[in-house]
């Protein structure tokens, strides 16, 4: 069996919803009282996939602007990152970029995944899936996925179809 570690970035904006996910993802737990994440945190999990063995590393990015100073010290050695957006506000053009240019700050074309989060709040949803799949293209991210850390829908999702990527390209 092989054996990968991939180290993966969690971005986006303060109160998307990074810590949540994680917590959900790793811990199978959510906690509505989530505190914001200061600098970076960092969470593990291992994984089988299709006969190989993963430690994925997953570092949280704080999304508050006045750490991102801080960030490219922490992106370096990463393998692909998620970009997580709160699907109940309109995300701003110039903060997809600027979290694109940290993601990619030393890998020009590091594989994005783009996470719609807090899709439970349903009747406050501002994101259609036009306007995400636009911003999956204009940025060239591989994929576009909705999720709730609350209720857990679709949480396992990004970190497979990552594992998926990452798995193929170190094929060749």
């Amino acid at each position: 069996m092989k054996n990968y570690i991939f180290k993966i970035l969690i971005t986006g904006n303060a109160s998307v919803g990074k810590t949540s996910l994680l917590r959900r993802y790793v811990d199978g737990m959510f906690d509505e009282s989530t505190i914001m994440t200061v600098g970076v945190d960092f969470f593990t999990k291992e994984i089988n996939y299709d006969n190989v063995r993963c430690l994925i590393q997953l570092w949280d990015l704080g999304g508050q602007e006045r750490f991102r100073y801080l960030l490219e010290n922490f992106v370096m050695g990463a393998r692909a990152a998620l970009l997580l957006i709160d699907l109940t506000r309109m995300p701003l053009i110039k903060d997809i970029l600027e979290w694109v240019n940290i993601a990619r700050l030393h890998d020009i074309s590091l594989p994005i995944l783009l996470v719609g989060t807090k899709l439970d709040l349903n009747d406050i949803i501002a994101v259609d899936d036009e306007s995400a799949l636009h911003l999956k293209n204009t940025f060239n991210m591989i994929d576009y996925i909705k999720t709730s850390a609350k209720t857990g829908y679709n949480v396992e999702k990004p970190f497979e179809v990552i594992i998926e990527n990452l798995i193929n390209l170190s094929k060749f």
